[in-house]
């Protein structure tokens, strides 16, 4: 008798949580990602930021579930999904399927005006990650040549959209870069002097914590001399910097945390998706009429007990691992169960020595939060490699205020206007 095949559409921390739970399941899995690595996408800004190697966060997938006999890796673009033939359209070979799992994960979202994405990178990949270290690192090497103090002014400033941990960790690490890292490299001008804007269109930073930890972490960006706005909203953004209501900010790097949207492919299944463009799953993770399909992730629109779940990693995690069980529960011709997120706290990093940690009945903020979130960050990364690497990197970085990854790389040399 031939065994199910389970297809999962993604590497990411749900698609491989899917795939870890299906180990020794008397299935047939086949995991398709269009990246041969699984990223640890909470130290991506650390990768932007020149802090990390992308080796130090990465891993390939196929090593990863090596030991998994009953899994199948392929490199493929998803294109689109069929539910009514149980199929799965890539830029090769269809992929047939009877269980599917979506955990596709999510791009960026500039609220209605995608022209903004060329001139404000978003950070969901390596390459994000690089293009964006590039561009920080290019606009200091601009500015040491020119002699109009307004133009090396506007490219001296960076602007950082978003003012979730995304946003407020990429500001911290700009400014540790400006303030301590390129502080002696130049000759013409001083780094320490760049101007780093927050930008968060809404009442708070970092909305998810309570506020005596909003509070440290906005003391602990004032440290490092990075303006916070809050209730500046984008309404502009151009080749000479962004608008900000009505006013005008000359900038020549902007970086993109406000908002994900989730993937084309939600989509293509042909049923209810919110305003983000997820799909809203059943209380099973099901996809409403599709028994056989199953969503995790970014992907997945799910409310419990009455308020959306965050785009956190644990999230996707959760979900993917419950969603193989009950792929399981399925095979067996058993009920499925309903899926039910244990939130087990959130951290934010905010440069060094500070960050803020609220987990249970533990809120703390400072060194100490900072080495919880150094510890249980290196705890989840995958490989003993990775976390010797981080740690050698991290430990570095605090004893001598250097970042050692400061390499641009790319072909164009200089930012465009």
């Amino acid at each position: 008798m031939d065994l199910p095949q389970v297809v999962i559409i993604g590497g990411g921390f749900g698609g491989l949580d899917a795939a870890r739970g299906l180990k020794g399941a008397p299935v047939r899995v086949t995991l398709l990602d269009r990246h041969n690595h699984h990223v640890f996408q909470p130290l991506l800004y650390q990768v932007a930021t020149a802090a990390l190697s992308p080796g130090d966060i990465a891993s390939p997938i196929r090593w990863i579930l090596r030991h998994q006999a009953n899994i199948e890796v392929q490199l493929a673009d998803v294109r689109s999904i069929d539910p009514g033939n149980h199929i799965v359209l890539t830029d090769r070979d269809p992929v047939p399927y009877d269980f599917l799992i979506v955990a596709a994960g999510a791009a960026h979202a500039y609220f209605g005006h995608p022209e903004w994405a060329d001139r404000a990178p978003g950070l969901k990949t390596l390459d994000d990650a690089l293009e964006m270290r590039r561009r920080v690192l290019l606009a200091f090497e601009a500015a040491e040549r020119v002699k109009d103090s307004a133009e090396q002014r506007r490219l001296l400033t960076f602007v950082i959209v978003g003012g979730g941990p995304t946003g407020v960790e990429l500001a911290g690490g700009l400014a540790e870069i400006a303030r301590q890292t390129l502080r002696d490299d130049f000759r013409h001008i001083q780094p320490e002097s760049a101007r780093i804007l927050l930008l968060e269109g809404g009442p708070y930073l970092l909305a998810a914590f309570p506020e005596s930890l909003r509070q440290a972490a906005r003391t602990s960006l004032d440290k490092l001399g990075v303006e916070v706005r809050t209730g500046a909203a984008v309404t502009g953004v151009d080749d000479e910097g962004v608008t900000v209501g009505g006013e005008r900010i000359a900038a020549q790097t902007i970086l993109w945390a406000a908002g994900v949207a989730a993937s084309p492919l939600a989509a293509s299944l042909g049923v209810p998706l919110d305003r983000a463009g997820r799909v809203v799953a059943d209380a099973t993770l099901t996809v409403p009429g599709h028994p056989e399909i199953f969503v995790a992730g970014d992907i997945c629109s799910f409310q419990q007990d009455g308020r959306p779940l965050p785009g956190v990693a644990q999230v996707a995690k959760q979900q993917g691992a419950q969603a193989a069980r009950n792929v399981l529960h399925a095979v067996r011709s058993e009920p499925l169960e309903p899926f039910r997120y244990r939130n087990y706290g959130n951290v934010a990093t905010i440069g060094r020595g500070s960050a803020v940690v609220d987990i249970g009945p533990v809120r703390a903020s400072g060194w100490f939060a900072w080495i919880f979130w150094l510890f249980l960050h290196v705890f989840w990364l995958i490989g003993f490699r990775n976390r010797v690497a981080v740690l050698g990197e991290w430990a570095w970085a605090y004893l001598t205020f250097q970042r050692r990854i400061r390499l641009i790389t790319g072909e164009r040399l200089w930012p465009q206007r």
